[in-house]
């Protein structure tokens, strides 16, 4: 695995923002306490200005009362600036939970923001909003500031940081998403093209004709649940084409691939790094 060049002054960043967190989780800091904190790792590690960049206490009007989020990240100055992030921020010892997600979620949609961080410093989870009805909250990523390695904490903290907001850094990351979605992966992997490819690579090794349907059946033991249920609504359109077997005595019809229904799993909200 090649080493990743990291400058020093970020890897210095990185270890005083995970010995200043350390101490607050011994000390037990309270959420105020660890607001700050988070607030020094935005100015020292993210490029931020505590003054012009990080809105404190926004108010966001709903349905109900007004609620204040903890911090809202703007690129623009001005009291109508548009929110590019928001953070929820809780206790250094506090578990990051669905209830807190629930909270944080709702102001991001009130407010037309598309991102959400949650943190209590140590944990850090990084949300995409997506305006559908109902709208659709989604993990992007999620690391640990006291466990994860140094190069993936640059990685992670560079990404929202604030020279890669201006540049468009987080819309960038969600197309890539949308891009490697397994629906959309597997579309690709199992287009027509693609497995005309796949017959002859394999014709070619083995000697041996095969169907689409034979290539759809060899990929299917190599996918998890999640990318079977999406094989479910992935449209199929693949004819057999012309094949040659040496001794075939009869013809047999093109078959229409049709995708087995999808399968129904309660999926878990797992944190991937």
């Amino acid at each position: 695995m090649p080493r990743i060049s990291i400058d020093k002054n970020v890897k210095r960043a990185i270890l005083d923002a995970r010995r200043m967190i350390q101490e607050s989780e011994k000390a037990d800091c309270n959420e105020a306490e660890t607001r700050r904190r988070i607030e020094r790792i935005f100015e020292s590690l993210m490029g931020y200005d505590a003054f012009k960049h990080l809105s404190r206490e926004r108010a966001i009007r709903g349905a109900g009362e007004t609620e204040h989020v903890d911090f809202s990240i703007q690129t623009e100055e001005g009291e109508e600036a548009k929110p590019v992030i928001m953070i929820e921020i809780k206790r250094v010892n506090v578990d990051l939970s669905t209830k807190h997600l629930r909270q944080i979620s709702s102001y991001a949609i009130n407010a037309g923001c598309e991102w959400i961080l949650l943190t209590n410093s140590k944990e850090w989870k990084l949300y995409h909003v997506s305006f559908g009805k109902p709208p659709v909250t989604k993990l992007i990523h999620a690391w640990n500031l006291t466990d994860d390695d140094i190069p993936l904490l640059a990685q992670r903290f560079n990404l929202i940081s604030l020279k890669s907001v201006k540049k468009g850094a987080l819309a960038e990351l969600w197309q890539k998403t949308n891009v490697l979605h397994p629906r959309s992966l597997l579309q690709a992997i199992l287009s027509e093209d693609s497995i005309k490819m796949l017959r002859k690579e394999l014709r070619k090794n083995s000697g041996i004709s095969l169907s689409p349907e034979d290539i759809v059946s060899g990929i299917r033991p190599l996918l998890n649940e999640t990318a079977l249920t999406e094989l479910g609504n992935v449209k199929l359109s693949l004819s057999e084409g012309k094949t040659r077997t040496k001794k075939r005595k009869k013809k047999e019809p093109s078959a229409e691939l049709t995708p087995p229904p999808p399968i129904e799993i309660a999926e878990e909200n797992k944190d991937v790094k």
